[in-house]
């Protein structure tokens, strides 16, 4: 939490076959304080789920938000927020590498995004913004847009690389829950969020 910032509280993490994760998010209309309380509980559940990202639907919400703290290709940790967020820009051709979900806990897949993504919103006082990463921080941000869409990981990939996930899904330890807290505590003395 930084100054200024109301204290967020954990809530539990949709899982894959929740129906939220696979429907497209709704606008946000109203901005203040309740916004404001659904993005610091969005970041401490990203953080005790050790995530680098978090969208709205990932915590049962279908609003057009999502969380970020994630590094960048120069090693510098990129940390914010998008509201109504659109994508603007993805460039650069594809690179694939190992992707994951808090939604799909322990698993990943070899996933291909654009190496460069700009996205554009606002800030939950409706100021405009613009966010855009190369890299990983662009996987990042691809992926959490993805979730505002009603897209996950899955959606992304060839059909061997979607079966073997769903197997791999269909036998995790929380195959038939639509919902579960993350694991770590997420306070301020915790270690930091992992970056993988």
């Amino acid at each position: 939490m930084r100054e200024g910032e109301p204290a967020g509280a954990v809530r539990p993490v949709s899982l894959f076959r929740a129906p939220v994760l696979h429907t497209p998010c709704q606008e946000v209309t109203e901005f203040g304080p309740g916004l404001e309380q659904l993005i610091a509980d969005m970041f401490a559940t990203m953080y005790a789920a050790d995530g680098v990202g978090l969208a709205a639907n990932q915590v049962g919400v279908p609003a057009r938000v999502f969380v970020y703290d994630c590094p960048d290709d120069e090693d510098v940790q990129q940390r914010g927020h998008l509201v109504n967020p659109h994508l603007a820009a993805l460039e650069y051709g594809d690179i694939t590498g190992p992707e994951g979900c808090l939604s799909l806990p322990g698993l990943e897949a070899r996933t291909a995004r654009a190496a460069y993504a700009r996205i554009e919103g606002v800030r939950s006082d409706g100021s405009p913004v613009t966010v855009e990463g190369e890299g990983f921080f662009a996987r990042c941000l691809q992926h959490e847009y993805d979730h505002l869409e009603g897209l996950v990981y899955a959606d992304r990939l060839g059909a061997l690389r979607r079966r073997r996930l769903l197997r791999a899904a269909a036998r995790a330890d929380w195959a038939g829950a639509v919902e579960r807290m993350p694991l770590r505590d997420p306070s301020p003395d915790s270690p930091p969020p992992a970056a993988t």
